[in-house]
């Protein structure tokens, strides 16, 4: 799974669009997957999050 990124803009700061516009990407690749049915199950979730 990727993570979100914001991106920096040329004043070296991260603007609250850039961080939406991130955040909504990730939002609808989720749904994405899930409508497709690429899903984990549980406990596989869960030794992924352990892993980290």
């Amino acid at each position: 799974m990727a993570l979100a990124e914001a991106v920096k803009t040329k004043e070296n700061f991260y603007t609250v669009e850039n961080a939406m516009d991130a955040l909504l990407s990730k939002l609808d690749e989720a749904l994405d997957d899930v409508e497709h049915g690429r899903v984990l199950e549980e406990t596989d979730l869960w030794d992924e999050i352990d892993a980290i």
